[in-house]
């Protein structure tokens, strides 16, 4: 699932080609992909003809663009989610969801979704973020977000560092593959208590959080297959600087000991026993 860089990625793209220009239409060729919008496919339309985007924003992993001080057009892109700028004359992708066309007769933007797992919906706005959002933290790229008060309700917490790290509530943005590439700088083992963990080493950890990220983002997030792309349909490049995710058996590039592959939430951890000792 895209995580912050990829989103992030999308949301540059947005802004560059979609800010200032007024909907002349919205065309939604699949219900699921607006199964959150609950008026419907008519409504949905209805509330996006004619209005401007004004901007293009994100939170962790949502990206919304405001239509106005009072709502917004919110996207999730889910597993397989992409948010295209196209040609208006260009051939219907075969997943096309949903179509948005532009009074000045310029790109299109294509929400297409093969799994259906993303959605897209017309919200209120809340305290400057969209109504169904509100409950997510801030993200470490934020002014809103505080590492003192990240420290303390991680310290508060009693489960697993990696845990508290995908909990959306605590910190956003952050999910399965960075997880683990921040733990991997910060050496420690995904499965450290968050009650032992020292305030400086909480820092080193946010760190690496953003040290990470911002690597990925440079080099347009992480493509392992052709489902995420950004607004032109490009891929991204990080995941050849992948540390640890996805590299089981190959050598730490820190000390040489075979990546460790462990179950974790029906999916994988990543770690370097010899860096990242596990917890007794």
């Amino acid at each position: 699932m895209p995580e912050l860089p990829e989103v992030e990625v999308v949301r540059r793209g947005l802004a560059e080609w979609v800010t200032g220009r007024e909907i002349a239409a919205a065309e939604v060729l699949h219900p699921r992909a607006i199964r959150r919008h609950v008026p419907g496919a008519d409504e949905f339309a209805a509330r996006l003809k004619g209005r401007t985007i004004t901007s293009a924003e994100r939170r962790g992993k949502y990206l919304w663009l405001p239509l106005g001080p009072d709502d917004a057009l919110m996207a999730h892109l889910g597993m397989s989610g992409q948010l295209l700028v196209v040609p208006p004359d260009s051939p219907m992708e075969k997943h096309l969801r949903v179509r948005l066309r532009f009074a000045d007769g310029g790109p299109d933007l294509r929400f297409v979704d093969q799994r259906t797992f993303g959605h897209v919906m017309v919200t209120p706005m809340t305290g400057g973020v969209p109504e169904p959002i509100t409950h997510i933290a801030p993200d470490p790229f934020e002014e809103a977000f505080s590492d003192e008060v990240f420290t303390r309700r991680l310290r508060a917490r009693n489960t697993e560092v990696k845990r508290a790290l995908l909990d959306q509530s605590l910190i956003s943005g952050v999910g399965n593959i960075y997880a683990d590439e921040a733990l991997w700088l910060a050496k420690l083992h995904w499965a450290r208590p968050t009650r032992a963990l020292t305030r400086p080493k909480i820092a080193e950890l946010l760190t690496g959080v953003r040290a990470v990220m911002s690597s990925a983002l440079a080099q347009g997030g992480t493509s392992f297959d052709s489902l995420y792309v950004n607004v032109n349909g490009e891929s991204g490049y990080f995941e050849r600087s992948l540390e640890v995710y996805g590299r089981r058996d190959l050598p730490c590039s820190r000390c040489g000991a075979p990546i460790r592959r462990d179950p974790f939430m029906n999916r994988s951890s990543y770690s370097c026993p010899t860096c990242q000792r596990k917890p007794r």
